[in-house]
């Protein structure tokens, strides 16, 4: 498909909308959306905590909550303005939405659930439909079992088929595979991803999941308060964030205050003070200047341990402290290290084992300059 063929299928977005509800009891502000983005075929993540306008955003594209102002326009069809006062029902816009629940009626056969969509076509036109898109994600033998007589996985499938059997021209997920195993998500991941390679629509799938952000997303757009924060390919987003926000979200264990020493240009480094405290990091170098507040996160699985001074390393950040707590999580130790300032590492349980690691043993930190990385801070997006 050509650029000008993938444009012309764009999702495009530009809503404002207040809902009086307040975002929190600090606050007490009202939460709003303000959204501007266009989304072409393929997967766009929608990834933020919960309340950050995700769900919301689908609503309003598929016609069930009505934005104050804006347009929602897809392949140059116009879904609704407030300008020209045009608002297309739901059931005229040609979108589809899977939800976390499959929300199949239960006195329907899979084969009448998948149907239900078509009423406006013959028998014969919907039976041929629903067959070839049931076939598409494997669930074509059960067709006359009803939705109690199938699985969890099963059930989804059914799910999907019926919102693609319409054909839409955007498809919306919010979070519809979170209750499943790994193995039954990702073969369902690949069914979906096989039958957008013939029909190329926008999908916008809601996850709280960095791996499927990360197996899955082409784009990927950070809300927080009803509004985007971050953008652009998910491992660039998630592995270098921007935003303290951002970076809790994609995993980073570790946030601190800090305030830029000195800098190495000639180094491409700059030395930061974490809080009031001794620890001094050397991180990669960003536009500030020296006494300017900054964040910094480092991931906990990005921290190395040693019992003895480590010599003879590339890392430039390496620091005493002593163990104050150890905790087993499944197969992952997590540890919380006091070096004047307290860091959280994650390691295995062979790595615990043969460094013999215990309760107020002294240990060192190892932290590579570039595990480090400078953020604004949320007050500041």
């Amino acid at each position: 498909m050509t650029s000008r063929e993938m444009n012309s299928r764009e999702l495009k977005v530009a809503i404002r909308h207040s809902f009086g509800q307040p975002t929190s009891a600090a606050t007490g502000d009202p939460f709003s959306l303000h959204l501007d983005f266009s989304a072409s075929p393929g997967f766009t993540i929608l990834f933020g905590p919960s309340g950050a306008g995700k769900t919301t955003l689908l609503d309003c594209i598929s016609g069930l909550t009505i934005p104050a102002q804006g347009s929602i326009v897809v392949a140059e069809r116009v879904l609704f303005d407030s300008k020209t006062r045009t608002n297309l029902p739901p059931r005229q816009r040609r979108i589809g939405y899977v939800f976390q629940e499959s929300s199949l009626f239960p006195h329907m056969t899979v084969e009448e659930n998948v149907e239900y969509g078509l009423v406006d076509l013959p028998r014969s036109a919907r039976r041929e439909r629903a067959s070839a898109v049931l076939a598409a994600f494997g669930v074509d033998s059960l067709r006359m079992r009803q939705p109690s007589q199938i699985s969890g996985g099963q059930r989804q499938r059914v799910a999907l088929a019926r919102a693609l059997v319409t054909e839409p021209s955007v498809l919306l997920l919010d979070e519809p595979l979170a209750a499943l195993d790994a193995a039954t998500k990702s073969k369902i991941l690949d069914d979906l991803r096989a039958w957008n390679q013939t029909h190329h629509v926008p999908i916008l799938y809601v996850t709280h999941s960095r791996e499927e952000a990360f197996a899955l997303g082409e784009r990927m757009l950070v809300l927080e308060a009803g509004r985007i924060v971050a953008q652009g390919p998910p491992h660039e987003v998630m592995s270098a964030p921007l935003q303290e926000s951002v970076a809790q979200l994609a995993g980073f264990e570790n946030v601190f205050d800090a305030t830029v020493e000195s800098q190495h240009p000639e180094r491409g480094t700059m030395t930061c003070r974490i809080g009031s405290s001794p620890v001094l990091l050397e991180t990669p170098l960003v536009r500030s200047h020296v006494g300017e507040m900054l964040r910094v996160g480092v991931r906990a699985g990005d921290i190395l341990l040693a019992v003895m001074p480590p010599t003879g390393l590339s890392a430039r950040n390496i620091f005493p402290g002593r163990m104050q707590s150890l905790e087993q999580r499944d197969v992952m130790v997590r540890a919380m290290v006091d070096c004047g300032a307290m860091f959280e590492v994650h390691l295995t349980l062979a790595a615990r084992d043969d460094l013999k690691l215990a309760l107020g043993s002294g240990v060192w930190l190892v932290i590579k300059t570039y595990s480090c990385h400078v953020m604004r801070a949320a007050a500041q997006t």
